[in-house]
């Protein structure tokens, strides 16, 4: 069995590189991303096409509804038992979190607390924040103060450990709290780990193009048929109801739209902007990554050029 990691921040390249390194070595890709594991989410998480999941075998793709819940340690589990499913297996996503979590071990902190998960999940995101400032500033100077899930979760550990998830965080990868890894874990580790990273304003621009292409391809009919799914007796969607599906990038911006409280251009506009901080947070994550071999790529660098490179530096070492 041979694993190898391919990461980076969203719309650098990487899977249009990962078919074709996964191609020249006979791999299966396992996706690394916490939104393309949900089904129905597929022109916004910029989803494997059926075409290309027909070119090569992937995992971690559609395996759960928007209405369940799925989390780090379920993503370990299963990508664990996907590569052990394969001889050469190519991880590759932009969850930071998953990325480390299936490199170094999981950190799981305290069990949810549904009572207290219900009353901090009524408040908004600019309250959770707030009281994440007040009682964790060093966390709530590194979060995504608009994603109410991670807010919701920092202050969840606060209140049951009475220690700031930043404090527990430094645990990560070692003690006794950490999940047990598999039999494979060791290699897991051991495996080459690439990073893909462009000058700023190709990403930049790579972003934009990206963002309009799915517009033009149906994201707003996608998002529309998400908030038409109800479950029976509820009065919200499958969609909003569960808040980990529904912080894919982009939804929300176009759920707003479709409410009237933005015009289509604002909520492109508000995507875009979106979009590049969260590209942002993603290089910050992966540059703290230790045993990333980052590899710059060129604007006018095709795939296939870029997976010969990968696969050069995998044959020289």
């Amino acid at each position: 069995m041979r694993t190898i990691f391919l990461v980076g921040p969203t719309a650098v390249g990487k899977s249009a590189v990962a078919l074709e390194l996964a191609e020249r070595l006979g791999a299966d890709i396992v996706s690394a991303d916490s939104m393309q594991v949900y089904r129905g989410l597929d022109i916004g998480t910029a989803k494997p096409t059926p075409s290309e999941q027909k070119r090569v075998r992937h995992h971690l793709i559609d395996v759960c509804n928007v209405d369940e819940v799925f989390d780090v340690k379920r993503f370990v589990e299963m990508a664990q038992t996907a590569i052990g499913s394969c001889e050469t297996a190519l991880v590759v996503g932009g969850t930071g979190m998953y990325v480390r979590a299936l490199r170094q071990g999981l950190f799981e902190g305290p069990a949810r607390d549904e009572a207290l998960r219900a009353r901090l999940e009524a408040m908004s995101a600019a309250e959770l924040f707030a009281e994440l400032e007040r009682l964790d500033p060093k966390t709530a100077a590194r979060i995504d103060r608009c994603n109410p899930r991670r807010l919701v979760r920092a202050l969840e550990v606060f209140h049951a450990t009475g220690k700031p998830i930043s404090e527990l965080q430094t645990q990560w990868g070692r003690g006794a709290e950490v999940y047990p890894p598999s039999a494979a874990s060791e290699a897991i580790s051991a495996a080459p780990t690439f990073g893909l990273m462009r000058e700023r304003a190709d990403l930049v621009a790579r972003i934009e193009r990206r963002i309009d292409a799915q517009i033009a391809t149906g994201w707003l009919d996608e998002t529309r048929q998400l908030l038409a799914r109800q479950p029976v007796g509820c009065c919200v969607t499958a969609i909003t109801q569960h808040p980990t599906a529904w912080q894919a990038a982009g939804y929300r911006e176009l759920e707003a739209h479709l409410r009237g409280e933005l015009t289509l251009a604002e909520a492109v506009a508000l995507i875009k902007a979106r979009t590049r901080q969260l590209a942002k947070r993603q290089m910050t994550w992966f540059r703290r990554e230790p045993g990333v071999r980052w590899v710059a790529v060129a604007a006018d660098e095709p795939p296939q050029r870029t997976a010969e490179r990968l696969l050069e530096e995998l044959t020289t070492r």
